[in-house]
C-alpha cells in the first residue's frame, strides 16, 4: 500500500508492507527538495570555503603564536573546511535523486569526512569548554594544563579519535543499484544489529558524552563569570570578552546539531518499530541534516562579530601583510632608482 502526502514543498511516500504489516518513509523523486537543497548546499559550500579559510589564514599567519583557545578554534575552522569540500559532492546526490554517479571510493570517503567532522566538531568544543573551565574556576590550580602543547596534543587525539570513528564508513559504505527506482544508492552495507548499534554509539559518542561535558562546564563558567563580574577588575573583564565568543559558538553548535541527534534517536525508535513511520519524522530528518550543515558557515561569522580577539588578530595581519607589502614597493623603487642611476653614470663615462 503506498499513501502520498505533499507537505509544503516535499511530496512524500509512506509505503505499508501487507505482509509484515511494516511501514517505512520514502521520498518522491519528483519532490522539490531535489531541487531546493542541492542549491542550499552548493551556497553552504561556497560560502563555509571563504570564510573557515578566512579564518585559517588569520590563525595560521599571523606573526603572533596562536593561543590555546585559539589553536582549538583553528582546528575547529579546520574541521568544518574538511565538510564543506566534500558538501558538493552530496549535493549532486541528492539532485539526481540519491542515485550516486561517483566511484565508490567517493561513496566511502565523502561520508566518512562528514562523520569525522561531526566528532572532531564536538570534540574540538569539548577542549575549548575545558580549558574556559580551568581558566576562570581553577585558574591557579589547573593552570599548567593551559599550555599550546598539551592543546596541540588534544587536538592531535581529537583527530585521530575522529578517524577511527569514521572507520565504518570506510569499511561499510557500498554502492548498491536499487532495480525498483533504477538508481544506484550508497548506502551502508550493515546487519540489522550492526546498524543499531552502530547509531547508539553515534548518539551516545557524538552527542549525550560530549554534550553533558560542555553543559557541565558552561554552568560552571557562567557561574564563576558572575562572581568575578562583581569585582570588576580588567582581568575579569578580559576573560569576560574572550569567553563571550566562545559561549556564542557553542549555543550556535548546540542550535545546529541538537535537532540532528534527536532526529538520529528517533531513527532508532522507528528502526526498532517503537515509532512507526510519520511524515514529520522524515521532514525533521532532513531538516535537521541541512540545518548542521549550516553550523560551518555560522562558526567564522561568529568569529568575525564576536570575536575581539579574533578581529584584532585581522586587523593586524591586514596591517602586517600593507606593511610588507609598502617595504616590497619601497625595494623595488630604490632598485629601480640605482639601476637608472648606475646606467646614466655608465653613459657619462663612456662619452
Amino acid at each position: 500500500v503506498v499513501n502520498v502526502v505533499i507537505y509544503g514543498p516535499i511530496k512524500i511516500k509512506a509505503i505499508t508492507l501487507t505482509n509484515t504489516n511494516e511501514s517505512y518513509c520514502i521520498i518522491d523523486h519528483t519532490s522539490l527538495i531535489f531541487t531546493l537543497f542541492p542549491a542550499y548546499i552548493l551556497i553552504i559550500s561556497v560560502l563555509g570555503i571563504v570564510f573557515n579559510v578566512f579564518v585559517l589564514m588569520v590563525f595560521c599567519l599571523h606573526k603572533k603564536a596562536c593561543m590555546v583557545a585559539e589553536i582549538y578554534l583553528s582546528s575547529l575552522a579546520g574541521a568544518d573546511l574538511a565538510l564543506v569540500c566534500f558538501l558538493p559532492f552530496w549535493a549532486e546526490y541528492v539532485r539526481n535523486g540519491y542515485d550516486w554517479l561517483f566511484s565508490e571510493s567517493l561513496c566511502k570517503l565523502v561520508p566518512a569526512v562528514i562523520s569525522m567532522n561531526a566528532f572532531c566538531s564536538i570534540y574540538f568544543l569539548v577542549l575549548i569548554s575545558i580549558d574556559r573551565y580551568v581558566a576562570l574556576v581553577h585558574p591557579l590550580s589547573l593552570e599548567r594544563m593551559r599550555s599550546p602543547f598539551y592543546a596541540k596534543l588534544g587536538c592531535l587525539l581529537v583527530w585521530s579519535l575522529g578517524l577511527v570513528f569514521a572507520l565504518p564508513a570506510l569499511i561499510y559504505r557500498k554502492l548498491k543499484f536499487e532495480p525498483q527506482s533504477n538508481v544506484t544508492v550508497c548506502d551502508t552495507d550493515y546487519s540489522y544489529s550492526q546498524h543499531l548499534v552502530s547509531e547508539v554509539m553515534t548518539i551516545i559518542l557524538s552527542f549525550i558524552v560530549p554534550v553533558s561535558i560542555i553543559s557541565f562546564c558552561t554552568v560552571r563558567i557562567i557561574h564563576a563569570l558572575r562572581n568575578r563580574l562583581t569585582r570588576g577588575s580588567n582581568t575579569e573583564r578580559k576573560e569576560q570578552k574572550a569567553t563571550n565568543l566562545i559561549l556564542a559558538v557553542l549555543l550556535a553548535f548546540l542550535i545546529c546539531w541538537v535537532p540532528f541527534h534527536v532526529s538520529k534517536l528517533l531513527d532508532v525508535l522507528e528502526y526498532v518499530h517503537i515509532l512507526r513511520c510519520h511524515i514529520i519524522l522524515l521532514i525533521n530528518q532532513q531538516v535537521s541534516v541541512y540545518l548542521a550543515f549550516f553550523n560551518s558557515v555560522l562558526n567564522p561569522i561568529l568569529y568575525i562579530i564576536v570575536g575581539k580577539n579574533f578581529q584584532k588578530r585581522a586587523k593586524e595581519l591586514c596591517t602586517q601583510w600593507g606593511s610588507k607589502r609598502t617595504a616590497s614597493f619601497t625595494r623595488l623603487s630604490t632598485h629601480t632608482r640605482l639601476t637608472i642611476s648606475n646606467h646614466q653614470l655608465h653613459k657619462l663615462l663612456h662619452r
